[in-house]
């Protein structure tokens, strides 16, 4: 069995382009991790009426990478072989590369990943700086003969049963440990496909948010660089802390949800919308988590 996990916050304009995409996948199960949403991400989503669809609901936003990290400790709870990441907004036509990923994981692969900038010689500088920091902790990794620039932070990408069960789910929260963890449990990392960044149609966001994002990944980085040199963590660059984003993820949140995975108590129920629900009952799950 397969899954895709899907977050989604405020994704009306594309997530019917993107369930379109991987409706079409050989995935037995769709998560879809709604949080923050203040749109109708949600009413489309339960438009389809397909029994694969699974969503996780919550109402308040989980922050940068933690709902991948929600939906992929509820994979591990339906005991799938292996789940493809796909964010809500990438609405672009890529299902044989998605498809791509699956079949690598399936070949025995456990962290399949997507080259996001394959062939590009100009960039801009902020790009470059981000992707200055990717390559350094990839080399520090000893892995970037194989991967490049290639990292879980960009683009689709999909991890074996193996990798769900032994990464950390706080390292899929934080994308480039997830490439520490896979690299110290000797997991097979490969490159599966390449998807120019233009073909993932992602809407443009402001400068600040651009900004903000680069110093979450360079931060990411330099805990990833911290961790294989075993020093303790930090996000730290000279005297710059490189925050971004990160004082937003819920790691609480996280926490509960995994807690609450094993015990299926009242914050299991009032947070997981079920294929097949009736909506009397759907209603009073959403309301309750509101």
């Amino acid at each position: 069995m397969f899954s895709a996990i899907i977050p989604a916050k405020n994704e009306e304009k594309s997530i019917l382009a993107v369930l379109t995409t991987v409706l079409r996948l050989p995935v037995d199960y769709i998560i879809l991790v709604l949080n923050g949403c203040t749109d109708q991400t949600l009413e489309l989503a339960r438009s389809i009426p397909d029994s694969r669809i699974h969503i996780l609901f919550f109402s308040d936003p989980l922050g940068i990478d933690i709902p991948r990290a929600v939906g992929s400790l509820y994979a591990r709870s339906l005991d799938v072989d292996g789940t493809l990441f796909i964010d809500g907004d990438m609405s672009g036509d890529i299902y044989q590369n998605l498809l791509s990923l699956i079949t690598t994981v399936n070949s025995g692969v456990d962290v399949a990943l997507t080259n996001c900038y394959p062939y590009i010689t100009n960039r801009q500088k902020l790009a470059n700086l981000v992707l200055k920091f990717r390559a350094k902790l990839n080399r520090e990794l000893d892995l970037f003969k194989s991967l490049g620039l290639s990292t879980p932070t960009h683009g689709p990408h999909a991890l074996s049963k193996r990798a769900l069960l032994t990464i950390p789910s706080e390292a899929i929260a934080i994308p480039p440990l997830t490439l520490f963890w896979a690299k110290r449990l000797d997991l097979v990392i490969k490159v599966a496909t390449s998807i120019p960044h233009q073909r993932l149609h992602s809407p443009r966001k402001h400068r600040g948010h651009a900004r903000l994002i680069a110093e979450t990944i360079i931060g990411d980085c330099l805990m990833g660089l911290a961790l294989s040199q075993n020093l303790p963590s930090t996000r730290s660059l000279g005297k710059h802390q490189l925050l971004g984003y990160h004082p937003e993820r819920r790691f609480d949140l996280l926490q509960t949800w995994e807690q609450s995975l094993k015990s299926r108590d009242i914050f299991y129920e009032q947070h997981v919308i079920l294929p097949r629900t009736p909506v009397l009952a759907c209603s009073s799950i959403i309301n309750s988590s509101l």
